[in-house]
C-alpha cells in the first residue's frame, strides 16, 4: 500500500479551520463524530467523489479513484473539522511512517489549538 498526502484535501482543512468551521472537541470523541458507512454513502450519491476526497487528508494510490479505499485518514464530518479526527489520523499516519502525512496532521493540530481557529 502507497499512501500519500491528499494535498487539495489538506489546503481545504486549513481553510476550513480558518473559516472557524472547526469543532475542539476531545481526542476520544472521534468513534461518536466520524460518519458511518451509510452517511458517507449518501455524501458520496449527493456530492460525488472530487468533493468527497476533500475529507481525507491521504490517497492510497494503488486503489481505484473512485473507491472508498482510494481514501485514508478522515479528519471531519463532511461539514467541519473535527480536532479528535485530526488526533486520530495524527497517531495513526505516525504509526504508519507516513511522514508527509504526519507532518501536515501536525500543522492542523497546531491550527486547532492555537489562536487561528
Amino acid at each position: 500500500m502507497t499512501v500519500k498526502l491528499n494535498k487539495t484535501a489538506f489546503a481545504h482543512a486549513k481553510d476550513l479551520i480558518g473559516k472557524g468551521q472547526a469543532v475542539k472537541d476531545e481526542r476520544d470523541d472521534w468513534s461518536e463524530h466520524a460518519p458511518t458507512a451509510d452517511q458517507e454513502n449518501e455524501y458520496l450519491d449527493k456530492h460525488g467523489w472530487d468533493e468527497y476526497g476533500l475529507w481525507y487528508l491521504g490517497i492510497d494510490t494503488e486503489m481505484g479513484d473512485e473507491t472508498k479505499g482510494h481514501y485514508k485518514f478522515p479528519y471531519g464530518d463532511f461539514r467541519r473539522v473535527h480536532r479528535c479526527g485530526v488526533i486520530s489520523a495524527e497517531s495513526r499516519a505516525a504509526q504508519n511512517d507516513y511522514d508527509d502525512i504526519t507532518d501536515a496532521v501536525a500543522q492542523l493540530h497546531e491550527l486547532l489549538d492555537g489562536d487561528h481557529a
